[in-house]
């Protein structure tokens, strides 16, 4: 049966999560390698900088989501921001992203947060379903984005 921890219990997954992530969203790694991520996504964890939620099951990492403080150097004004949201292709369509992102809105919430940030450049009608608005439209890294936000 799934469960959500939080990534900062099972380290283990940590570099593989942060694999993922490099290759799924690679546009935004230009110009940094897959170890400095790794080793950035890694210390996000200890310091509250990328603070993720995973989903395993029988130890098998099936997905994860971030609240992370800083995502879009465009935009230093906002956050924090929900990122890295990213499912398996093996385990897509079980709701594990709606139970991330929960979590994370959740988590946010309970910190006193009262706004949290996305960017999306494919993802924006999935997150409209689920209260979030989109504030603006703008390019980056070769593609239209959404930016958009919640109100917690």
């Amino acid at each position: 049966m799934p469960r959500m921890d939080w990534l900062a219990h099972q380290m283990k997954h940590c570099d593989a999560m942060a694999q993922r992530l490099y290759q799924q969203f690679s546009y935004e790694y230009a110009g940094q390698s897959l170890e400095q991520w790794q080793r950035e996504f890694a210390a996000g964890q200890l310091d509250g900088s990328w603070k993720a939620l995973i989903v395993t099951d029988d130890d098998q990492w099936l997905g994860g989501a971030a609240l992370a403080q800083d995502d879009l150097a465009s935009r230093p004004d906002l956050g924090p921001w929900l990122a890295c949201v990213l499912v398996a292709p093996e385990a897509r369509g079980q709701g594990l992203a709606a139970r991330l992102i929960e979590g994370i809105c959740n988590d946010a919430r309970d910190s006193g947060v009262k706004t949290l940030y996305l960017h999306t450049h494919d993802q924006s009608d999935y997150y409209a379903k689920r209260g979030w608005e989109v504030l603006e439209r703008f390019e980056a890294w070769g593609k239209e984005q959404w930016l958009m936000s919640r109100a917690l």
